[in-house]
């Protein structure tokens, strides 16, 4: 007679759990219990949400170490009411991400997720920092740059990405970024609307990029939204 191990389902368990256990010990208890199955997938998703659990309160995305979304809303409220000079905010996002977990799966879609992170941390101004803004989007956020520093910087690293050797990762893999900058010249106030406005100024200027082809730098001066060239 064969025995099984029966697992307790995820919802059901953290409900149970919830009250007077340790969410992170149970995730991993979980974990273990789904690999003694064979099933390995879930088992990850265990581990991957024990691991967010460890890291809950840190300022550190838990997959790639880049800042997370706590640190960006914290620290940019600070350094636009601090700024003397200009301030830019670059949204960034992986083109067809969803391409890449689909071919290749989400292990590899995790690597790739942390070699941009550290591809984008490269080569960023005195007291510039990049954060995970979610899923597969980032932000650098560039105090005290003008404009046309900030544009230099945001196409520097779209250029780091779509150059990489990713066929080292994964033999066929391609990853490109799309990016929209929004730069804030002068002296700021520092309000939470001031922070929120430069963000979705930069998120439609994302949106700009990709529909211009993506692999792109979209930004916008006093006139108009400018779309940055480069060789193909």
């Amino acid at each position: 007679m064969t025995e099984v191990t029966v697992v307790p389902d995820h919802e059901t368990a953290l409900a149970t759990g919830a009250a007077g256990t340790d969410l992170l010990a149970l995730h991993e208890s979980i974990a273990g219990m789904l690999a003694n199955q064979g099933d390995w997938r879930r088992a990850y998703e265990h581990l991957r949400s024990a691991l967010d659990l460890a890291h809950a309160g840190s300022l550190r995305d838990s997959l790639t170490s880049s800042y997370n979304r706590r640190y960006l809303d914290q620290h940019l409220h600070g350094l636009l009411r601090e700024r003397r000079g200009g301030i830019a905010v670059a949204l960034i996002d992986l083109d067809l991400f969803k391409r890449v977990n689909d071919t290749y799966g989400h292990l590899v879609g995790d690597r790739v997720l942390r070699r941009v992170a550290g591809l984008l941390q490269e080569g960023l101004p005195p007291g510039a920092f990049c954060a995970r803004y979610g899923g597969e989007e980032f932000a650098l956020v560039m105090p005290d740059i003008d404009a046309r520093t900030a544009v230099r910087v945001a196409e520097a690293a779209r250029a780091r990405v779509a150059d990489h050797q990713w066929s080292k990762v994964q033999p066929g893999l391609r990853v490109t970024i799309s990016i929209g900058l929004a730069h804030e010249s002068g002296p700021g106030q520092g309000r939470a609307l001031e922070a929120e406005r430069q963000l979705v100024r930069a998120d439609t200027l994302l949106y700009a990029a990709k529909r211009a082809g993506r692999n792109m730098v979209a930004y916008r001066d006093s006139e108009s939204v400018h779309i940055v060239k480069h060789p193909q």
